[in-house]
């Protein structure tokens, strides 16, 4: 947690965007999203107001267009539910291109389709212009639960080591022939996951140990996270703010 550690999402910078305090970013892309959840559907044109405003953020933290929409695809599970909303949901119905889709089915795909997408746009933009362990400042600074972050911090820094582990495994059965190529090659599948669990918990208690023997009981050492000045918060919460004011005005234009 300490050391730094880079990811793939992470877009190294100096723009204001990138300068602003982590916890400070937390609260503003958290009460954004908040925002954006509560806004009325039917007020399509807020949804417009919000790209615009995330489109504004991406421009002064220098963020190309193609960085975000790539690292946004995490998201295609959720346009394919909203897809199939239309077609499966109950209630009036409306003909478009000789489909039968459901009114109901239609607003709860928009529904899914703008929030998610603005959600997730936000969370891509957090990522972008903040190192995971600045991220994990900002939590303990915010006084999130110290277990919560440590076990944050685990996965971190953790999560590369099993991920190569995956790759060891496979290229071993790709030495010995093996190439997966239907359900009847689902059981070695099966038996290298379970071998892979058992990997990563023994590794699990030889890290435990180690760092019990360095002195670990239980919590980690308090990282330096610098207060923010009135300025940055100021600033941070523009996103929001602009938000909420657009999210009334959906409310009071319904």
């Amino acid at each position: 947690m300490g050391a730094g550690h880079a990811h793939l999402l992470h877009r190294h910078g100096s723009s204001p965007v990138h300068l602003l305090p982590p916890h400070c970013k937390l609260v503003a892309v958290l009460g954004f999203v908040l925002v954006v959840v509560s806004t009325p559907r039917e007020a399509m044109w807020a949804f417009g107001v919000y790209a615009l405003l995330l489109t504004g953020v991406a421009a002064v933290a220098r963020v190309p267009p193609g960085h975000l929409l790539t690292r946004m695809l995490i998201e295609v599970p959720f346009v394919a539910f909203a897809v199939l909303l239309p077609f499966v949901a109950e209630g009036p119905r409306t003909e478009w291109l000789g489909l039968s889709l459901s009114e109901s089915g239609l607003w709860g795909a928009w529904n899914v389709l703008a929030k998610g997408t603005l959600g997730v746009a936000a969370s891509v933009l957090l990522a972008t212009t903040t190192e995971i362990r600045d991220l994990l400042l900002g939590l303990q600074r915010l006084r999130l639960p110290a277990q919560l972050v440590q076990i944050a911090s685990f996965m971190i820094r953790y999560g590369d080591v099993i991920a190569d582990e995956m790759r060891r495994m496979r290229l071993a059965r790709l030495s010995r022939g093996f190439e997966a190529r239907g359900p009847r090659h689902w059981g070695v599948l099966a038996k290298s996951a379970g071998a892979l669990f058992i990997r990563a918990y023994e590794r699990g208690e030889r890290v435990h140990l180690a760092m019990l023997s360095r002195g670990y009981t239980g919590t980690m050492p308090v990282l330096d996270a610098q207060p923010a000045g009135r300025a940055q918060w100021i600033r941070t919460a523009l996103l929001p703010a602009t938000a909420l004011v657009v999210c009334l005005a959906g409310w009071a234009l319904r």
